[in-house]
C-alpha cells in the first residue's frame, strides 16, 4: 500500500532536528518514533497525529481531522488529519507541536520478548 511520501518527507524535515527519532514502516505507511514511542506518521495520504486524550476532543474538531481507527477499533488519543487541515505551514507546524508535546508524556508500548 502506498503512502505520501511528499508528507512524510515533510514530518521528516520538521522533525531533523528532534533527538532520537526513528522511522519505522507500519499500518501500511511510515511512523515517526522519538524516544522509541510513536509520534505522527503517514498512513495513505493523510497524517497520523498521536495527541493524547486531553487535547483530543478539541482536535477532532478542527478542519480536516478524524478519529483513528485500526481494525474498526479507535484508537484512543490518535486522529487523522488530511490535507484539508494542512493547509499551510501554520496548521502542518501546529500538528507537529502537538505529536511532540505529548510525545513527553506518552508511554512507550512494552517490548515483546523473543523467544
Amino acid at each position: 500500500m502506498a503512502y505520501d511520501e511528499k508528507l512524510s518527507d515533510r514530518i521528516r524535515e520538521a522533525l531533523a532536528d528532534v533527538p532520537h527519532v526513528e522511522e519505522k514502516r507500519m499500518f501500511g505507511g511510515v511512523c515517526y518514533m522519538v524516544d522509541g514511542k510513536m509520534c505522527v506518521g503517514v498512513v495513505k495520504d493523510e497524517m497520523m497525529c498521536r495527541v493524547g486524550t486531553a487535547v483530543y476532543e478539541e482536535s477532532l474538531e478542527k478542519r480536516g481531522c478524524r478519529e483513528m481507527d485500526f481494525a474498526g477499533k479507535p484508537m484512543e488519543g490518535y486522529m487523522y488529519v488530511s490535507s484539508e487541515g494542512m493547509q499551510t505551514k501554520t496548521e502542518f507546524d501546529h500538528w507537529i507541536g502537538l505529536c511532540l508535546a505529548f510525545n513527553t508524556e506518552a508511554k512507550a508500548s512494552k517490548k515483546k520478548r523473543s523467544k
